[in-house]
């Protein structure tokens, strides 16, 4: 069986910015509510968190301002993938030598690569850390998917233990529950399908709506692991249309302007994303409203 970095709710956070780069005051108050309700592990310069478009220093700056600010509280991962292996190691390594508790590393992107290439580079970025590796398979966004058969030769190595599955394909989730058992632990990466992955065999989500709604979030993964999939299924259900509104446009534009409704100083994303439209804000609104959070 393979190490367990967390059950239940990962928050992949948004990074929020200035003019003049990370806007680490308010990047705490968002590490601190994260912890105070109810996240079990915080995700750090993923897709959410804008990691594309942040310089390799900013990068090393938020990773290293969040293993601190946690303080051991909650896990917190740090997003080390790109489309270069070389550079991938690197960040991974500095990482590790900060004191993150695992790397969520995404399959290449531009340059793909085949499945044989998948291996490759996984195997070379896990043999050069300590560190427990998450594979994230994202194919809507790298134009890669991480297919069951190559997760199976995958989790063979000791330290890849688990999968952020984001393919949106249930019935290839299940497939790879079939063929990885316990050796390859799986998260799922979409606020829509919480409870379904659990269904077959997930222990928990990395999630965008838990930057707005962390406790219910994780209440959703906690009730179905405790055997009240009623609850749960209500409890996801409750949500979506708060989702959908969330994928309206490219995260993380939506979450960003939720942040922003809802007090913090988010900031705008970086170009090439640009602010939410009019008409997306108004049905986001709506939507946290009828949730009664604005």
């Amino acid at each position: 069986m393979k190490k367990i970095i967390f059950k239940g709710c990962g928050t992949a956070i948004i990074t929020p910015f200035t003019e003049d780069g990370v806007n680490f005051e308010e990047f705490g108050k968002m590490i601190e509510f994260q912890i105070e309700n109810g996240a079990d592990a915080i995700i750090v310069c993923g897709t959410t968190g804008e990691s594309s478009t942040m310089t390799l220093e900013e990068r090393k700056e938020t990773i290293k301002f969040a293993v601190e600010k946690a303080n051991k509280r909650v896990p917190i991962i740090a997003g080390t993938g790109g489309n270069c292996t070389a550079n991938v190691i690197e960040m991974t390594k500095f990482a590790e030598s900060i004191g993150v508790d695992a790397a969520l590393v995404v399959t290449p992107y531009y340059n793909k690569t085949t499945q044989a290439g998948l291996i490759e580079h996984y195997k070379v970025v896990a043999g050069a850390t300590k560190l427990p590796i998450i594979l994230y398979s994202v194919s809507s966004r790298t134009g890669v998917n991480i297919n069951p058969e190559t997760c199976l030769e995958l989790s063979k190595i000791e330290n890849i233990v688990a999968i952020k599955e984001a393919s949106g394909n249930l019935s290839q989730v299940a497939e790879i529950a079939n063929l990885c058992g316990e050796e390859l632990n799986i998260y799922s990466g979409n606020d829509d399908q919480i409870t379904p992955i659990l269904a077959v065999g997930g222990i928990g989500v990395i999630s965008v709506l838990s930057n707005i709604l962390p406790e219910h979030t994780h209440d959703i993964v906690d009730s179905f692991l405790n055997g009240n999939v009623e609850l749960a299924r209500d409890e996801q259900i409750s949500v979506i249309p708060l989702v959908k509104a969330l994928f309206s446009e490219v995260n993380p534009i939506p979450v960003k302007a939720a942040m922003n409704m809802l007090g913090y100083n988010a900031g705008k994303p970086r170009l090439p994303l640009v602010e939410m439209s009019e008409k997306g804000k108004e049905k986001l609104e709506k939507e946290l409203k009828s949730l009664e959070l604005l």
